[in-house]
């Protein structure tokens, strides 16, 4: 069991790893995708410098304008076939010209070739047909095998069928059996051609190891014969149903197509029909469009019948894929639409219980304040309370005392039947005299209690109108007044038997005062508003 579980883990690890190296493929593909443009500015940047070695040419340098034109030609072969074609003829002209027959000869196997990948294969049958292969060199030779090879696999493919199909392949070997046969050194070629071979034999194992070893790191080949070569592998991979290997290796030959600025491909239009059956219809569809555009750019009449044949179904499947995006973006955007409404009712409503509660505040702030002042006066009445009742019983007392030895003492009087002494004891009390001590009293306690009360009385009249006591006073009658109305007693008549005045002369005071106030109205509150000693 403990095995068991250690192969489901390593067969996950690897499938993630896959997973892992084809997306980071696909995006080295369409970070290349976007240089394209750089890699063919380079090619026409090759070309011209080409073009211009040529016009420096005598027209009478027959081996100079042969070599450029056949230079030219390797620029255009895999890039535009319209280009090609027009140097290749120029390379038979003037072979014509010369008399050169293995020169001829040459330019037909290369004239072969670009009409084998424009999809011409009569016309390339017929141009390889004129070739004495005895005039051609080793590797012209074993490009003329090569192209009769693979005009026959190509028919193969594209008969497609149980009649045909077999002889064609079966020629096609044959071609490629001579083809090898004059490599030699040329590991090279021969690798890919025996390959190549067991490829079309179905024999892929073989046809991998040929392979493979052409995409070693130390094999010196160049990009566009990794491209082929990673193509067909990846193809023996797919065969074998290795689909995440094929479809690396086809992204491989697709990322080598275009720094080699190959226009006339396979890997792409391979690649593309690939994803389309994996069901990523983006890519597919991108892939597909830009292997179209590669076929139109070389003018590939075979490679666009392929494309042509699947390019429909990818772009339907991308429509449709694009519908459902777009209603998915819409029910997404109803979704969001929908929450930002709630959002924007919730914080409306938010916003309305935020007033609310801020008016709240300010009324709860504005009974605060109120309950503070409120507070504050009880603090301050309670202990004006306090200190009057203090005073209060502390003159009460005396009066008591007093009361008990004027009663002690007239009782004695009586019972000793001395009455004439009576009334030397009524005769000590001195009425004015106490009144005076009383007037004292209250004066010096009020001062205490209302210390800034003559200053904040005396600030509301000009200079001329204040009222302050004499040196021997603490308060005088008028102040007086106004001190019984601070501490609450705003009764007329009261005040007046306080003072020992009648009730018209107290309210004559009170009128006369308030007239010379700079604020009149406003005078008897602004008394009220007197504070207090701070007790605390």
């Amino acid at each position: 069991m403990k095995y068991y579980f250690c192969l489901i883990f390593l067969l996950t690890s690897f499938s993630v790893f896959a997973l892992n190296t084809t997306d980071n493929l696909i995006d080295e593909l369409k970070n290349e995708i976007a240089k394209k443009n750089g890699y063919d500015n380079n090619k026409e940047i090759r070309i011209k410098k080409l073009k211009l070695n040529l016009s420096r040419l005598s027209k009478d340098d027959y081996d100079g304008q042969f070599y450029n034109w056949n230079s030219l030609y390797s620029e255009y072969k895999s890039y535009q076939f319209d280009s090609a074609y027009v140097y290749v003829d120029k390379m038979i002209s003037l072979s014509k010209l010369r008399g050169d027959k293995p020169r001829e000869y040459y330019s037909y196997v290369k004239m072969a070739f670009i009409l084998l990948s424009s999809g011409m294969f009569h016309e390339a049958f017929d141009f390889l047909h004129k070739v004495d292969v005895k005039a051609l060199n080793n590797p012209a030779r074993i490009d003329y095998y090569f192209f009769l090879g693979r005009c026959n696999y190509d028919l193969a493919n594209y008969s497609n069928d149980k009649y045909f199909t077999p002889n064609y392949i079966e020629t096609g070997n044959k071609f490629i059996d001579s083809a090898i046969s004059f490599c030699g050194d040329d590991y090279i070629s021969r690798n890919y051609l025996l390959g190549l071979q067991k490829l079309q034999e179905k024999k892929f194992e073989e046809g991998k190891t040929w392979f493979t070893k052409l995409l070693e790191n130390k094999t010196p080949i160049t990009m566009h014969l990794r491209a082929m070569v990673s193509c067909s592998l990846g193809t023996i991979y797919l065969e074998n149903n290795q689909k995440t290997e094929g479809l690396n290796l086809m992204i491989q030959s697709a990322i080598s197509d275009i720094k080699s600025s190959t226009r006339e491909t396979v890997a792409l239009y391979t690649l593309a029909e690939i994803l389309y059956k994996e069901g990523n219809i983006k890519d597919a569809y991108s892939f597909i469009q830009l292997a179209k555009d590669d076929a139109d750019f070389y003018g590939a009449r075979q490679r666009k019948i392929q494309i042509g044949s699947i390019l429909p179904v990818i772009a339907a499947a991308e429509l449709n894929n694009s519908e459902h995006q777009k209603n998915r973006f819409l029910v997404f955007l109803v979704i969001i639409t929908a929450l930002a409404l709630l959002v924007v009712f919730f914080m409306l409503m938010l916003f309305k219980q935020l007033k609310k509660l801020k008016i709240k505040e300010r009324i709860i702030e504005g009974n605060n304040v109120q309950l503070s002042e409120i507070n504050g006066k009880l603090i301050e009445d309670a202990k004006i309370k306090e200190e009057y009742i203090g005073q209060f019983f502390k003159a009460i007392s005396g009066y008591i005392l007093k009361l008990e030895n004027l009663k002690i003492s007239i009782d004695a009087k009586l019972s000793m039947k001395k009455y004439d002494a009576i009334h030397p004891l009524i005769d000590s009390i001195d009425i004015k005299k106490e009144r005076e001590n009383l007037y004292y009293s209250f004066d010096h306690i009020f001062v205490k209690i209302f210390p800034n009360f003559i200053n904040v009385f005396n600030s509301q009249f000009d200079k001329k109108d204040q009222i302050w006591p004499q040196e021997d006073e603490v308060l005088n009658t008028d102040l007086r007044i106004f001190a019984l109305i601070r501490m609450g007693i705003s009764d007329n008549d009261t005040i007046a038997k306080i003072l020992e005045y009648s009730v018209n002369t107290i309210y004559v005071y009170k009128m006369r005062i308030k007239a010379k106030s700079l604020h009149p109205e406003q005078f008897e509150q602004c008394i009220m508003n007197i504070k207090a000693f701070d007790f605390n």
